[in-house]
């Protein structure tokens, strides 16, 4: 009967340390956007990709090259 009491005091323990580190969270804003982190991968890549061809192709180097 001993440990049941111990285990449901070392529960209740962890299941209020993990409320207050969620409320702290909440409050220091770490939910704030959940959004734009995801997508800011993904927009990343394909700035990187169209300033890169833009450079390596333009038109003027295709007016340079002779005609087969």
């Amino acid at each position: 009967m001993g440990i049941i009491t111990l285990l449901i005091t070392v529960s209740i323990t962890i299941a209020v340390t993990f409320l207050g580190v969620f409320i702290w969270s909440i409050r220091s804003g770490q939910f704030d956007d959940t959004t734009t982190p995801a997508m800011r991968m993904l927009f990343d890549d394909r700035k990187k990709n169209h300033t890169t061809e833009n450079v390596t192709s333009s038109p003027k180097s295709d007016e340079n090259q002779p005609a087969d």
